[in-house]
């Protein structure tokens, strides 16, 4: 007779047989938060595979598996981690991997960056550190769904701190110029050339310069205002490039330290900003119920307080986020709201944060598109996104106006239109052209795979295109 593990989980898998107890359970730790999340083997090991996914790393990990780890094996590389975030998922509950029996990740610290507190800058260094020495934990840190709420109850305590006086050092207006346009150079060669050009350069720049500025003296209370928030949009840009190479999980972190420098700056409509990124990125991640509030956050503190650019920015992010939750007429009424502010607005107005990121008009052309691709409406979504693409001046935005094509293409595919969104793709690789980008290259290799049935069809387009991605990938 087979012998079971004291396991409830074991007797409601799906089409999984119980396993042979052929060593006993040594992982206590691991067992009882295995019971308590109610989770089979096989949904555990789907779970951490998907939240490794996410960074982009591609395990194995099976029911057998799991059996391993509670046999005391221990988990490769930086898995303790992923099974921390993927119980997180299943039951609300956070749990450190020595909280499971589990080894710490070598040179790691999970928390690293995920809290935001009235000392961004002193954190920073820490993710800088690791950034710079490329550190395997960090490129590899899982998103947490649970740091997601962390924004929105973030108090700052004291406002109006006085920073710390660094010698001979007094900052003004000439400084923060010399920021932005250091920043908006950065910005430039992130979306010409992708996120992988400068990144170095970038982080060491905020490291040294950034840091010393903010913690200096100011000749103005605005001045400082200006100061923080310039340095909030430099690593805002630092998470961007992480994102662009597919590290989500120190994407975030960035994220949670830019908005508390917004915060910290006082600057009216920074810190939502920061709120509406990290809701995209929620989004992007699948995770539409939990980033609702944060798109609903960011709108709700602005409207009537920034420029009608600005808050188109903010209304069509929303319009995505009712169309994730199935709030169908509601995201439709916030796309036509955020195209009404466009008509009735003037660029010019917009301030430096929320122009630092291209053209408002093509964000929320692109925007719009995605908000019409998950109602259905591929037509509606292929036409925003040409539009999208049309509205970035050509060479300035390459990698975006790329993928705002493949995305175009990809609807026009879908609604049967092979020949045309053959060219759309011919397109999208024009501006691919000296882009090093994770995001790119997986969208050339999405692609590949949508072509190759059309190939075996003997389509003379889709096999041209396929021979011209396929030099592209080398």
């Amino acid at each position: 007779m087979e012998v079971l593990l004291s396991l409830p989980c074991l007797l409601r898998t799906n089409g999984e047989k119980g396993h042979s107890m052929a060593a006993p359970v040594t992982n206590h730790k691991l067992e009882a938060a295995i019971t308590d999340a109610e989770i089979t083997f096989d949904g555990l090991a789907r779970g951490v595979v998907m939240v490794a996914a996410e960074v982009g790393i591609h395990l194995r990990t099976n029911p057998s598996t799991v059996h391993k780890w509670l046999r005391g094996a221990d988990p490769d590389g930086d898995t303790p981690a992923f099974i921390c975030e993927a119980l997180f998922r299943r039951t609300g509950r956070s749990y450190t991997p020595a909280e499971l029996g589990l080894r710490s990740v070598e040179e790691s610290d999970p928390g690293l960056g995920l809290t935001i507190g009235p000392d961004p800058v002193g954190v920073l260094a820490r993710v800088w550190r690791a950034d710079l020495d490329r550190r395997k934990f960090l490129a590899a840190s899982a998103f947490s769904v649970a740091a997601m709420h962390l924004p929105l109850e973030y108090v700052q305590e004291n406002a109006e701190r006085t920073a710390a006086v660094r010698r001979g050092s007094v900052a003004g207006t000439a400084e923060v110029a010399a920021v932005r346009d250091m920043i908006s150079m950065f910005t430039e060669i992130d979306e010409r050339h992708g996120g992988q050009h400068g990144r170095s350069a970038l982080i060491q720049y905020l490291h040294s310069d950034v840091a010393a500025l903010c913690r200096g003296t100011f000749r103005t209370h605005e001045d400082r205002q200006q100061m923080l928030s310039a340095a909030a949009v430099g690593v805002h840009l630092a998470g961007w490039k992480a994102y662009d190479a597919g590290e989500q999980g120190l994407a975030q972190r960035y994220y949670h330290q830019s908005y508390a420098l917004a915060v910290e700056s006082g600057v009216v409509g920074h810190d939502a900003f920061v709120l509406r990124t990290l809701a995209q990125q929620g989004m992007r991640l699948h995770h539409p119920t939990k980033t609702i509030a944060l798109s609903d956050t960011a709108l709700s503190r602005v409207v009537g307080r920034v420029d009608a650019a600005t808050e188109a920015l903010f209304t069509v992010t929303h319009a995505h986020g009712l169309a994730s939750t199935n709030q169908r007429r509601a995201a439709v009424q916030a796309v036509q709201r955020a195209r009404d502010l466009l008509d009735a607005a003037d660029t010019d107005d917009m301030p430096y944060w929320a122009r630092s990121w291209g053209p408002a008009r093509a964000t929320v052309n692109s925007r719009s598109a995605k908000v019409f691709s998950r109602l259905g409406d591929r037509k509606g979504a292929a036409e925003n996104y040409a539009a999208a693409a049309a509205t970035r001046p050509a060479g300035t935005y390459a990698r975006i106006q790329a993928l705002d094509l493949v995305a175009q293409a990809k609807m026009e595919l879908a609604d049967g239109g092979i020949e045309q969104a053959c060219g759309t793709w011919h397109r999208a690789l024009d501006s691919m052209a000296g882009v090093r980008s994770v995001r790119t290259r997986r969208a050339v290799l999405e692609m590949r795979k949508n072509l190759a049935q059309f190939k075996i069809r003997g389509i003379s387009a889709a096999q041209e295109l396929d021979e011209r991605a396929a030099v592209f990938l080398v």
